[in-house]
């Protein structure tokens, strides 16, 4: 059965780094595109970072282009994130995501989801 499973998170102060890994298992995703997304307490789901199957395009959501690299390793079947310069508003469970299809924002475009690692930038 198809499966992501997000790892990485944890607690660091602002201006710190982490890098969020999601492994994915039970189907290759070489030809998905991969998303990041995340959920800050109280609010709804958003968009974070996205790159398409043959890791030609990217996507960034205005907050974290520039702080943010969005990577993926076909042979692993990992996808990673690297965020650089934390800050409190970037705080939230984190989740990965995929797709069949082209580059998107939009959380409805997005059929397997994983469970969600926590991320907390202490100021």
């Amino acid at each position: 059965q198809p499966q992501l499973v997000e790892s990485g998170g944890g607690l660091v102060q602002s201006g710190g780094s982490l890098r969020l890994s999601c492994e994915a298992s039970g189907h290759s995703f070489t030809t998905f595109t991969l998303a990041w997304f995340r959920q800050a307490p109280g609010k709804d789901r958003t968009f974070v970072a996205s790159i398409n199957r043959n890791d030609a395009n990217t996507l960034y959501s205005d907050s974290v282009k520039a702080r943010f690299t969005i990577s993926r390793d076909h042979a692993k079947n990992m996808m990673y994130l690297q965020m650089n310069r934390l800050t409190p508003e970037d705080t939230g469970v984190y989740y990965c995501a995929a797709r069949n299809g082209d580059l998107s924002s939009y959380t409805e475009a997005y059929d397997l989801w994983g469970q969600g690692t926590q991320v907390t930038v202490s100021s």
